[in-house]
C-alpha cells in the first residue's frame, strides 16, 4: 500500500496493487477505482489513467470509480418513493441527477478495510439525506484477481431505511494503447436498446437494435465516421446468472466482460480533452480516448415501471458481480 494523493477532505488517498495470473491491478480508496491495470509483457496500461491524482478530481472524475448511490441519471433529479416525492442533487447541466450527485460514491475517498496481494476489500458509507437520497447506504467494493488473471468486483450494500442503490464500475478501456478507440471491435449480445432524449434520459420501451448503430451483435467500431455518440444502455433480460454481457478486441487482446445485470451502459469517452490530461505513459488523453463499459440497472430505473427494481430495504442486501478477463488473441 501506498500513499498516491490527498483527497479534499484532508485524508490520504491510498493505493494498493494487485497481482496474479499475469495481471496487475492498482485500485485506489478515491471513488474505490481501478486507477491501472496491465497484463504481462504489453508495456501500456489498459484503461485510462494518470499517475497524478488532481485530474482524478477533474478531467478524469469517474474513471475507474464505483459510481452511485445510483448510476446514470436520473431525469429532472426526482422520483417517488412510498408517496414521498424525492427531489435529488442535479449535478449534470442543472437538470439531471448523475451516478447519484455531486458527493456520489464515486467522489468520496473510501476506507480500506483489507488487502493481500491478489484482492482488496473498500468502504463507505452514503448518508441519510445526502444529494437528497434517504438512508444511510453502507457499500463495500471488492476487487479479486483469480490465479487465471480473471478480474472480479463485487459491490455489495444495505440500508437503514427505503431508498435506490443501483452501482456501476466505470473504467475508461483502451486495449491497444492508440490515441483513440477507432481500431477496437465491440460485440454486444443485446438485441434491445434505449433511445435518449436531449437530456440522455431513455424515452419509451427498449427498441430493437436491428438496422441501427446500436447493433454490436456481430462486432462493429464503437464509433463510425458517420455515428453519433454513444452513451447508451444496451438491454438483456432480467436474468440472475451471471452472463457475458460484452467482448472488445483489439491490439491482439480481448477483454470479455460479465455480470448478471440486465444493462450495459456503452459511452465513447468524447468528452476527454487532452489540453488537461497526462496519460499513464505521459502521453495526451483526449477525445475518444476509451470506452466505459459499466455493467448496471437501466438509466432513471426509479422512474421506469418496466425496469428491474433499483429500490433496497432495510434487510435486503444489494449485491452486484462484475468479471473482466483479458485474452490474447
Amino acid at each position: 500500500m501506498e500513499v498516491f494523493g490527498t483527497a479534499p477532505d484532508g485524508t490520504n488517498v491510498e493505493l494498493v496493487t494487485l497481482c496474479n495470473g499475469g495481471v496487475t491491478a492498482r485500485v485506489m480508496t478515491w471513488g474505490a477505482s481501478l486507477q491501472d491495470l496491465r497484463m504481462d509483457g504489453i508495456d501500456h496500461a489498459l484503461v485510462v489513467g494518470s499517475r497524478d491524482f488532481d485530474t482524478y478530481l477533474g478531467p478524469l472524475k469517474y474513471a475507474g470509480a464505483i459510481v452511485g448511490r445510483v448510476a446514470n441519471r436520473i431525469a429532472e433529479g426526482r422520483a417517488t418513493l412510498d408517496g414521498r416525492v424525492c427531489q435529488f442533487d442535479c449535478n449534470e447541466n442543472g437538470r439531471t441527477t448523475l451516478h447519484g450527485g455531486s458527493s456520489g460514491a464515486g467522489e468520496r475517498n473510501w476506507t480500506l478495510r483489507e488487502h493481500d496481494r491478489v484482492s482488496c476489500e473498500m468502504a463507505v458509507t452514503l448518508r441519510d439525506g445526502q444529494d437528497g437520497f434517504p438512508g444511510n447506504l453502507a457499500i463495500t467494493a471488492r476487487y479479486a484477481l483469480a490465479e487465471d488473471g480473471v478480474l472480479t468486483v463485487t459491490l455489495r450494500a444495505g440500508t437503514d431505511a427505503p431508498t435506490f442503490c443501483n452501482l456501476a464500475h466505470h473504467s475508461f478501456w483502451n486495449l491497444d494503447g492508440r490515441p483513440d478507440h477507432s481500431h477496437h471491435i465491440l460485440r454486444i449480445p443485446a438485441d434491445r436498446y434505449l433511445a435518449l432524449d436531449q437530456d440522455n434520459i431513455p424515452q419509451g420501451a427498449p427498441m430493437d437494435v436491428v438496422g441501427s448503430r446500436f447493433d454490436f451483435r456481430h462486432g462493429r467500431q464503437i464509433v463510425r465516421p458517420d455515428d453519433a455518440g454513444i452513451d447508451h444502455c444496451l438491454c438483456f433480460d432480467d436474468a440472475q446468472d451471471l452472463r457475458p454481457l460484452c467482448r472488445l478486441e483489439a491490439g491482439g487482446i480481448q477483454l470479455q466482460i460479465s455480470s448478471h445485470e440486465p444493462g450495459l451502459q456503452v459511452y465513447d469517452g468524447r468528452h476527454f480533452n487532452a489540453a488537461q490530461i497526462v496519460g499513464h505513459e505521459g502521453q495526451s488523453v483526449g477525445r475518444y480516448a476509451g470506452v466505459a463499459l459499466e455493467p448496471q440497472q437501466w438509466p432513471n430505473a426509479p422512474n421506469r415501471p418496466d425496469c428491474p427494481g433499483v429500490r433496497l430495504d432495510p434487510g435486503e442486501t444489494y449485491q452486484q458481480t462484475s468479471t473482466y478477463r483479458l485474452v490474447r488473441l
